[in-house]
């Protein structure tokens, strides 16, 4: 049998995983692997660390919010 731990979700993160639940019976620990899941965990070269799949996902998220520059913009600020 497993053992579990708590772990600490704001209300709106958790309501963002509930809509995420295809079945009403999925746990949330579920839920989390599935999507653990679909972070590559390695290419053609061999496995990921999960430092770079964590930074996979950062790198995601930050494409996402639009924290990111053009290749013009940095050549601009690196004076290139």
């Amino acid at each position: 049998m497993s053992t579990y731990t708590s772990i600490q979700l704001s209300p709106q993160t958790k309501k963002r995983l509930s809509k995420m639940k295809t079945e009403t019976k999925e746990t949330y620990d579920e839920l989390i692997n599935t999507l653990l899941d679909l972070v590559p965990s390695g290419d053609s070269e061999g496995e990921y660390s999960d430092e770079f799949r964590a930074s996979l996902l950062r790198s995601l998220s930050d494409m996402k919010q639009g924290r990111v520059y053009s290749l013009k913009e940095v050549e601009a600020a690196l004076g290139l």
